[in-house]
């Protein structure tokens, strides 16, 4: 079943009563209102406020984590953003995320990629999904080897949060560099906004006694790098595409920190669904949302650590994908817009687990 919602594309509901019933939950006065995510929104400014302006006195070693943990909860406030939260204007969302405390990404490059990213029926395809990992077959069996053995590294869940960021941004560069000397007005403007306003921050942690060396890589670089955990294996390459986003079990304080997202096959069906509603759902429809993803889940972030801190996934070359024409080594050149062959551009109220292990899991 589908239904348009506010520009966005489609959701799927299971069914008519799934449908019903999160209709009686968005009329309640905390959906309606947005609180959680205006207390989230606070929280990262009023934290980022007080840490900066208390560096000093709270020192490196103590500052650098939190800043670390507050720019990576930043840009799931972004994404939340980016899908019609907490306010029905986008312009208005667009300025409540448009201060790049992240560093990297100009929220308005990172909304249109993400936007195009949920075309389900292209999820993965690396020449159509730009927050694809895969490569298309000419671009992978044209790869030299020293490359493949970089993306071996990208592959592992350290070498993600290692070398994913450097990988990322570097294709971002590139991609952005042939707009802008293409003369593509919106890229310049996006761009010119971004870095006036990070030359602004750069600025205000300098006043308080910080590098801004060390902000943007100590600091802003070791958050998307964190952020890279919870998109490490969150889409597999699989015929049915309802079975291509994972559903990760994770405890609470990644789910936190990403606000749900680790629900990602809910996230894909229903976009427009606020982030304190995703697990909401989960539980009401557990079931049934693993037979939809074919039972691609994991039990918490440690599973993936586990089982792939210095071991590679297989994710190179996509396997539904056949060599053709416009794939060829003469279509590929420059003007070729798409960065998934080298990096993709990214990635209810909490309970205590008294068990210390599902704490982190």
């Amino acid at each position: 079943m589908k239904k348009a919602i506010r520009g966005m594309r489609s959701s799927h509901y299971l069914h008519a009563e799934q449908q019903s019933r999160i209709g009686a939950w968005k009329r309640q006065w905390v959906w309606r209102s947005e609180l959680p995510t205006w207390c989230v929104l606070i929280a990262i400014y009023a934290g980022w406020a007080l840490v900066v302006y208390h560096w000093e006195q709270l020192g490196k070693w103590l500052g650098t984590p939190l800043l670390v943990l507050l720019a990576c909860w930043y840009m799931s406030l972004q994404h939340e953003l980016i899908h019609g939260h907490p306010t029905r204007w986008p312009r208005v969302n667009q300025l409540l995320g448009l201060m790049p405390l992240a560093v990297w990404y100009p929220f308005g490059i990172y909304r249109d990629s993400h936007l195009a990213h949920h075309r389900d029926a292209s999820l993965t395809h690396p020449l159509e999904d730009p927050e694809s990992y895969y490569f298309s077959e000419c671009r992978w069996k044209n790869s030299s080897a020293m490359w493949r053995r970089v993306i071996w590294l990208r592959n592992t869940f350290f070498g993600r949060m290692i070398i994913g960021p450097a990988l990322g941004i570097g294709a971002l560069v590139k991609g952005e560099l042939g707009d802008i000397m293409q003369g593509e007005s919106k890229k310049i403007a996006m761009w010119l906004t971004h870095l006036s306003l990070l030359g602004l921050i750069l600025w205000i942690v300098q006043l308080a006694g910080m590098s801004a060396w060390w902000y943007l890589l100590a600091i802003s670089y070791p958050a998307l790098g964190l952020a890279m955990v919870r998109s490490f294996y969150e889409h597999r390459a699989v015929d049915d595409p309802s079975a291509r986003s994972i559903i990760n079990e994770a405890a609470w304080p990644w789910r936190l920190l990403f606000l749900n997202l680790n629900y990602h096959i809910v996230h894909h069906d229903l976009p427009s669904l606020p982030w304190y509603g995703l697990r909401k759902v989960y539980l009401a429809y557990r079931m049934e949302y693993r037979q939809r993803n074919q039972g691609f889940v994991v039990q918490g972030y440690s599973q993936w650590w586990r089982q792939y801190a210095w071991r590679s996934i297989n994710v190179t070359q996509h396997p539904l994908m056949a060599l053709t024409r416009d794939e060829s080594p003469e279509h590929l050149g420059s003007g070729d817009s798409n960065n998934n062959d080298e990096e993709p551009l990214w990635q209810e109220i909490y309970l205590w687990d008294a068990r210390f292990w599902h704490l982190w899991r």
